[in-house]
């Protein structure tokens, strides 16, 4: 087997803070930029994933802390809905994504890494994305400044205004 060394996660590995990480950054309101926070909606918000494999991936998530998507309201579903649907648009427009991965690993039996509060995955894909050092080495190169990606995301949202029907 192959080990690949990315340094940029060992803080995601070594960061054993109190509680629940979505939690503790939508509470943290003078750090919202250092935690990547793109926008806060009444029931949810979206966040950058700050170790991504792929670069401009982010995250929508309830407010309301729970491990079950079936415990969550209508309201607040349709509400993440939405904003999952915007953010494949934005991810399209302001980083120029050829197709979008959406996603959910519901438990840590599903692959949640963060089981305790449950989240969608939104991760940009290009064309020929998989290059060689991908399928010879399985190994992916983020050549694009987390900054950078980060701003035109939330650029994106702060353009939106959202009025739910439910």
């Amino acid at each position: 087997m192959e080990y690949l060394c990315a340094p940029w996660r060992s803080e995601y590995f070594s960061n054993k803070t109190k509680g629940c990480p979505f939690c503790n950054a939508l509470k943290d309101i003078k750090n919202y930029e250092k935690h990547g926070l793109l926008f806060r909606a009444k029931h949810c918000f979206g966040i950058m994933n700050l170790y991504p494999y792929s670069p401009g991936a982010f995250m929508v998530i309830p407010n309301e802390h729970t491990n079950n998507i079936e415990n969550l309201d209508e309201e607040v579903w349709q509400e993440m809905s939405f904003y999952v649907r915007k953010g494949v648009e934005i991810l399209k427009d302001k980083i120029k994504a050829n197709g979008v991965n959406i996603g959910m690993n519901l438990g840590e039996a599903a692959g949640a890494g963060i089981a305790e509060h449950v989240h969608y995955h939104l991760v940009p894909r290009w064309e020929r994305d998989t290059n060689f050092i991908t399928t010879i080495s399985s190994v992916r190169v983020i050549g694009v400044p987390f900054e950078d990606l980060y701003q035109k995301i939330k650029e994106g949202f702060s353009e939106l205004k959202y009025e739910c029907s439910c």
